[in-house]
C-alpha cells in the first residue's frame, strides 16, 4: 500500500511513525468513534492521576487540554496507523499518547513534539497500559454508538413501519408461506411484524449495555493491574460516565476482560441479527412492490432514481437493495469478530483492532442504514388495495375458510376445480351450492 502520508504539521512521534511505515497493509485506519473513546479515556485519566496525586496540575491540565481537542476531531488526521497493526492496539494507543503528548508540549512550551515536559508514556500512559486501554475503547465506543445512533435510527424506523401498520389496517391481502399463496391478512399486519422486529432488535441492543458496560481499564498489562493506582480505575471510570452518561464500571475480573472479547461476540451476534431483520423487512418489500405490472405490485415505494440505463420509466427499489448489502457487509464483519474473539490466548486478546473496526461499522452500517430506510423508502410506501384486493379474491386458500361447512376434503375439490377451470374459489362454491352468497360474503369479505 505505500508509506502512509505524513501531515505536514504532524503531532506524532518516532514510534507512531514506524507503526505506520512498517505495516501499511490496508490503508485502512480505525474508526474515529475508537479515537474519540481513547481521547475520553486519557482525558479522565489525567484528571484522576493529578487528583491522585500522580500528575503535576499543570502536566495535567496541559493533556486534558489536549485530550479536549482530540475529541473535537482537531487531530484526525494524525491517527494514521493501518488497523492491520498489532494485535494489542499498541500502535494506536502510543499514536494517541504521542499526539496528546506532543500537543501538550506545545501547550506548555509553544514547541511541538518531544517527550518533555509531557511525556506520552509516563504522563499520558500513566496507570494504563495497551492492553486494557484498547479493549475498554472498543467498549465506550460500542455504547456511544449504539446509544447515540443505533438506537434512536431504529427508533424512527419502527415509528414509521408502525405508522404504516395503522395506515394499512383495512388493507386486505392475501398471505404468503413457502412463497405461496395463503390465507388473507392484512397489509396493516404484514408491517406490524416488521415492526416488532425492529423493537426487539433495539432491545438486543440495549441489552448489551450489561456487557459492554465493564471496562477492563485498571488491568494494565496483564489483568493485575501492574504500576495502576488501586483507586485509578474506579475514579476514571467514574468520570467518564459523568462526561458521557454511558452505563459503565470496572470489570469484575480482569483477567477475563483482557483475554477474552466475550462481549464483542455478543454484540456482533446482536447486529447480525438486526442485520437479518432489516434482510427481511426489504426483502419483503421489495417483493410485494414488484411489478408494477407483472409482479405482485401490492405496494408502491418512492422513486429516487432512474432505475435503469437502457429500460425508460422503470423504477428499482434502491434503499432495500442498498440496505440488502449494508446488511450482508456486517454478517461478514460478525465473522471476522468471531475470528479475532478467538485470538484470545492466555492473559490478552491479539486481534484488537480486527474487533474494533468490524464492530464499530457495522453499528455504523445500520444505524445509518435504518435511518436511510425510515425516511427515504417506508415513509413514502402507499398501497394498491385494487391489487391487494385483486390477489385475495383468485386465491385458492380461500378454500381454508370452507372447512368449518364442507370439510377439508370437499374444500379441496373446491380448490382442485378452481384451478382446472381457472376461476375464483367464490365462483365455484356458488355453483356447487356449498354455501349462500351472504355466507361466502361473511366468510371471504366483499368481493
Amino acid at each position: 500500500m505505500g508509506t502512509v502520508r505524513v501531515p505536514e504539521d504532524a503531532y506524532y512521534g518516532a514510534q507512531t511513525q514506524r507503526a505506520a511505515d512498517n505495516f501499511p497493509i490496508s490503508g485502512l485506519r480505525l474508526p474515529p468513534a475508537l479515537n474519540r473513546a481513547l481521547a475520553r479515556i486519557k482525558k479522565c485519566a489525567a484528571r484522576v492521576n493529578a487528583d491522585l496525586g500522580l500528575l503535576e496540575k499543570k502536566t495535567s491540565d496541559a493533556i486534558v487540554r489536549a485530550a479536549g481537542e482530540a475529541l473535537e476531531g482537531k487531530f484526525d488526521d494524525q491517527f494514521i496507523v493501518d488497523v492491520f497493526q498489532t494485535g494489542s492496539g499498541t500502535s494506536a494507543n502510543m499514536n494517541m499518547n504521542e499526539v496528546l503528548a506532543s500537543r501538550a508540549n506545545e501547550i506548555l512550551t509553544g514547541k511541538k513534539g518531544g517527550k518533555s515536559p509531557v511525556h506520552p508514556n509516563d504522563h499520558v500512559n500513566k496507570c494504563q497500559s495497551s492492553n486494557d486501554v484498547i479493549p475498554s475503547a472498543i467498549h465506550i465506543a460500542a455504547l456511544t454508538l449504539i446509544h447515540g445512533r443505533l438506537i434512536p435510527s431504529l427508533e424512527k424506523l419502527r415509528k414509521s413501519l408502525s405508522a404504516k401498520s395503522r395506515e394499512f389496517a383495512d388493507v386486505k391481502k392475501i398471505g404468503r408461506t413457502h412463497l405461496q399463496d395463503a390465507v388473507p391478512i392484512t397489509l396493516g399486519q404484514e408491517f406490524s411484524g416488521h415492526a416488532r422486529q425492529i423493537e426487539l432488535g433495539a432491545e438486543r441492543a440495549r441489552d448489551l449495555d450489561r456487557r459492554l458496560g465493564e471496562l477492563a481499564l485498571g488491568g494494565t498489562a496483564v489483568g493485575n493491574g501492574l504500576n495502576a493506582h488501586p483507586d485509578f480505575a474506579s475514579q476514571t471510570i467514574a468520570l467518564i460516565c459523568r462526561e458521557t452518561g454511558l452505563p459503565l464500571r470496572e470489570a469484575k475480573n480482569h483477567f477475563a476482560a483482557q483475554a477474552a472479547q466475550d462481549a464483542a461476540v455478543e454484540a456482533g451476534g446482536a447486529l447480525k441479527t438486526l442485520a437479518l431483520s432489516l434482510m427481511k423487512i426489504t426483502d419483503d418489500i421489495r417483493w410485494m412492490a414488484s411489478g408494477p405490472r407483472c409482479g405482485f405490485g401490492e405496494i408502491h415505494i418512492p422513486s429516487l432514481q432512474p432505475g435503469s440505463s437502457i429500460m425508460p420509466g422503470k423504477i428499482n427499489p434502491v434503499i432495500p437493495e442498498s440496505l440488502l448489502q449494508a446488511a450482508a457487509q456486517v454478517i461478514g464483519n460478525d465473522a471476522a469478530i468471531v475470528m479475532g474473539a478467538r485470538s484470545g490466548h492466555f492473559e490478552l486478546n491479539t486481534a484488537l483492532p480486527l474487533i474494533a473496526h468490524n464492530l464499530l461499522q457495522s453499528i455504523s452500517l445500520l444505524s445509518a442504514a435504518s435511518g436511510v430506510l425510515a425516511e427515504k423508502c417506508v415513509a413514502g410506501i402507499s398501497a394498491d388495495r385494487e391489487k391487494c384486493l385483486s390477489g385475495v379474491e383468485k386465491s385458492l386458500s380461500l378454500s381454508a375458510a370452507l372447512i368449518p361447512l364442507i370439510g377439508y376434503d370437499r374444500a379441496a375439490e373446491i380448490a382442485g376445480k378452481a384451478h382446472r377451470e381457472n376461476k375464483t374459489i367464490r365462483q365455484v362454491a356458488l355453483e356447487e351450492d356449498v354455501a349462500s352468497r351472504s355466507d361466502l360474503d361473511r366468510l371471504f369479505g366483499d368481493g
